[in-house]
């Protein structure tokens, strides 16, 4: 809505990526670990393990961490928020990538 309405952005693209981390947790285990410590977590067989070597911050229980535990289900409620709210304009423009998306090593340098 940003680069629309500063901008004057036509057309928005949908793209998640497969593997994606966001499936790897829920709400309440981003809480929980929050609460237990701000180290880096694992993830092993039986879940997500916090060294527990506090302090922690409860601030994460005001958090919705935006979790989804099917990312082609979640490709769509993306393009349905994107084409169904009053913030987008007609006629705007959608464009569904069904393919892999190529790296531009071009791009690789300095970043």
């Amino acid at each position: 809505m940003i680069s629309h309405k500063l901008l004057g952005t036509r057309e928005w693209f949908a793209i998640h990526h497969t593997d994606c981390g966001m499936l790897l947790f829920t709400n309440n285990d981003m809480r929980n670990l929050l609460a237990s410590s701000l180290k880096t977590a694992t993830l092993n067989q039986s879940g997500w393990r916090d060294s527990g070597e506090g302090p922690g911050s409860t601030e994460g229980n005001y958090m919705n961490w935006l979790i989804f535990s099917d990312n082609s289900k979640s490709v769509v409620e993306d393009v349905m928020r994107i084409t169904h709210r009053p913030p987008v304009p007609d006629p705007f423009r959608f464009t569904a990538i069904s393919r892999k998306l190529v790296e531009v090593p071009e791009c690789q340098n300095g970043w």
